[in-house]
């Protein structure tokens, strides 16, 4: 009888970067506004910063935090934190020192990177945290791209390693770290890969942030893939609009307030290089999709979270208009279901909270064990948010974590904002819902209840809002405020957030 040897399960794979270094050394890996790299060029890159950062005093294994606008930097100081082994840390330079300060706390994070332009706003969160490691500007790293020395710090990587701590929000508004592996990336990469097909000559346009995990995820696939990453320092109309004319993007990651933008000032097509535009951040509405599509663009519609890394389903532009309001099909390697009385179902119409299973979706919350056991359930990411599949197989988004409002792509949890409102003078209670906006998609205004029962003037608006700015970042300040004698609250004295709702359609 042939004897059969048994093998672990693959942990380690030569180290990517390396690999590409090799592979496709005069492959472009990044072009930034401040700059481009080879995968060659990017390589040395990364060493000389990882050492850098080694003599700065960071180790394998500590949490390093990144609060830098340039991307150009920051995909340097990501790689550089790969090869030291350190975890990468991604900060939201929206927020407030405040909310930063609690995030790298409760991360215990040993150093800080910054640039010229989030300086300031390091040194408000040094003051609160002290960083054992210190913080450094990017600028006064060293990033020789020339070809140095090759000295390497780790070979290859391992598969089940934390790459990043990523924060997201949660319904009770104290953000959660989300642990995000090698493995995670790896998996997303092979899903989107399936669902999208792969070009040598690609071209990832990425004009957000990439604190974002949309825009680190696509740096990780583009890695993964060896190809090139075009990554913008923010969204410009113009810019966008110049790169998807004129450059060869042939990828693009947008949300839908800023495909509204673009196609405000577009009257024609785009070249045929650009085969397809992933649409984030809540469902379109059906005329900009007929608009979009219209002008031949590609649109992509997409459902994903923090915790999955990214996409798990995905809406194709044939399909786009025929299943307006879904959110598509489970990629290749994931598994939805619908969490009924009867337990996990994907029968048609059921309606109930949305489950995932996939190799993308991450093991747990970082110091978190109470929250990791809600979420994650009989091998069940419970994602919170309520849905259904139609007869197709399509999954549509009824409801994004009920209570979530979605301002422009980024995440505002009323939870956080009611509770920086309750610190305010001459509030006595709050209520925060969405508002229907026509360039952010939703907008946050707050229903509030006045001490002594006052009149809410502008005088008080305008303080409110300065004082909010310290504590919340500029998107979660509420667009409005409306001053009520009392808030719909049940026996237990929950707030009856569906009646807020009924409210700003009536009301405002």
């Amino acid at each position: 009888m042939t004897e059969v040897c048994s093998q672990e399960p693959v942990r380690r794979l030569p180290d990517w970067l390396q690999a590409q270094a090799v592979r496709r050394p005069r492959q472009r890996a990044i072009e930034a506004t401040t700059g481009a790299l080879t995968y060659e060029e990017l390589l040395y890159a990364a060493l000389s910063c990882a050492a850098s950062l080694y003599d700065q005093g960071l180790r394998e294994g500590q949490r390093a935090a990144i609060l830098l606008k340039d991307s150009f930097a920051h995909v340097i100081a990501l790689h550089a934190l790969i090869q030291l082994g350190a975890i990468l840390v991604p900060l939201n330079w929206r927020l407030s020192a405040a909310e930063l300060a609690y995030q790298v706390k409760d991360c215990d994070a040993q150093l800080l990177i910054c640039d010229a332009h989030t300086k300031s706003l390091a040194d408000e969160v040094n003051q609160i945290y002290d960083f054992p490691a210190g913080v450094i500007e990017s600028s006064k790293l060293r990033w020789d791209a020339r070809g140095g020395s090759r000295g390497v710090f780790k070979s290859d990587i391992d598969l089940t390693a934390p790459h990043c701590i990523v924060y997201t929000s949660g319904t009770t508004g104290r953000p959660k770290g989300a642990i995000i592996t090698y493995q995670n990336h790896w998996w997303s990469a092979m899903g989107s890969v399936l669902q999208l097909g792969l070009r040598l000559d690609e071209r990832w346009l990425v004009p957000m942030p990439l604190f974002h995990v949309g825009g680190m995820g696509v740096l990780m696939r583009s890695l993964i893939y060896g190809t090139t990453v075009v990554a913008h320092n923010g969204f410009d109309v113009e810019r966008v609009d110049r790169a998807l004319a004129h450059e060869r993007i042939t990828l693009a990651s947008l949300v839908p307030a800023m495909l509204q933008r673009l196609l405000e000032k577009r009257n024609e097509p785009y070249p045929d290089t650009l085969r397809a535009v992933l649409l984030g951040g809540g469902p379109a509405p059906k005329p900009l999709l007929e608009r979009a599509l219209g002008l031949r663009i590609p649109i992509n519609q997409s459902y994903g979270l923090t915790e999955s890394n990214t996409q798990v389903a995905t809406l194709m532009a044939e399909d786009a208009l025929a299943k307006v309001g879904s959110s598509g099909k489970p990629l290749a390697n994931v598994r939805l279901a619908i969490y009924s009385a009867d337990g996990p179902t994907s029968a048609p119409h059921v309606e109930g909270e949305i489950l995932v299973q996939s190799p993308t979706v991450i093991t747990g919350y970082f110091n978190r064990p109470e929250a990791t056991e809600d979420a994650f359930r009989d091998g069940w990411l419970h994602t919170g948010d309520i849905g259904a599949f139609d007869e197709d197989g399509f999954l549509y988004v009824l409801d994004r974590r009920t209570d979530l409002i979605v301002s422009g792509g980024e995440n505002v949890y009323p939870a956080e904002v009611e509770s920086a409102l309750l610190r305010l003078d001459g509030v006595l209670d709050a209520g925060v819902v969405a508002k229907t906006d026509t360039v952010w998609g939703q907008v946050p205004v707050a229903f509030v209840v006045l001490r002594d029962q006052g009149l809410l003037t502008d005088e008080t608006e305008a303080r409110w809002r300065t004082q909010l700015r310290e504590a919340l970042a500029h998107y979660k300040i509420p667009q409005a405020f409306y001053s009520v004698p009392s808030l719909p609250r049940n026996a237990s004295g929950k707030l009856l957030r569906r009646e807020l709702r009924e409210w700003v359609k009536t009301r405002c």
